[in-house]
């Protein structure tokens, strides 16, 4: 799967920063970060903050527009100034929708910023759609019944006992699963060192192991969560 090649760049990446990675914890949509960084790269040359306004008031002042304090946010974030950081978090607090989740990539651009100053090495940022945890990305899976119309109650059971029980040798954690119908979905974290078809085809065969009832074929994601419809038409699409 794509997602082998990727994890493999992901490997080599913390193999020469020595395990020194820093994830993005919070769900941001993709387009929204996209947005971001370009912007942010875009003003590393004319990183100028005026000092004649208070900058806090800016942020929170309703006649300053969207743009305005997307631009403010992102100059704080490429400052290196821990007053900026400072400044950048304590907006978080109170920032709803859109602007928060920009000032939450802020708040992480601008942590990237001061700590490779400090500590004179350059660190990596590693952002998805669905974020993550520790040295783990979360991933959304879909999985299908070969042939019932809907997951009878023991079915349950066991894809809840075995899934559960085999991300967890593989130092895996879910976090929630689901079931619509015929399919079955869930949202786990998983640490980058760990393929992640070995984590889901392991939980497919030990549920297996008690009827041979599931698909071996599965959709996995870290961009973003998908609706039922989506799940249905990539099946439909493989044929399954």
């Amino acid at each position: 799967m794509e997602y082998e090649s990727i994890q493999d760049n992901l490997k080599d990446l913390l193999a020469k920063t020595g395990g020194k990675l820093n994830i993005l914890e919070e769900q941001i949509d993709v387009d929204l970060q996209v947005e971001f960084f370009e912007l942010a790269n875009k003003k590393l040359k004319e990183n100028n903050i005026s000092e004649e306004f208070d900058l806090e008031m800016k942020l929170c002042d309703d006649d300053f527009s969207e743009d305005e304090k997307k631009s403010l946010l992102v100059k704080l974030s490429n400052s290196k100034e821990v007053e900026h950081y400072r400044i950048i978090e304590k907006f978080i607090d109170t920032a709803k929708g859109n602007i928060r989740s920009w000032a939450i990539l802020a708040l992480q651009h601008a942590r990237i910023g001061l700590e490779s100053d400090l500590l004179e090495e350059q660190q990596v940022f590693i952002s998805t759609g669905l974020g993550g945890k520790g040295e783990s990305l979360r991933y959304f899976f879909a999985g299908k019944l070969k042939s019932q119309i809907e997951f009878s109650e023991s079915q349950k059971k066991i894809v809840n006992n075995e899934f559960r029980h085999s991300f967890k040798e593989h130092d895996s954690e879910i976090e929630k699963i689901s079931f619509v119908n015929e399919l079955f979905t869930l949202i786990a974290l998983i640490p980058i060192n760990k393929p992640i078809s070995d984590v889901i085809t392991n939980a497919i065969a030990e549920a297996n192991s008690f009827g041979d009832f599931l698909i071996d074929d599965y959709l996995v994601t870290n961009v973003k969560l998908l609706d039922i419809s989506d799940i249905q038409h990539y099946f439909k699409k493989k044929g399954i």
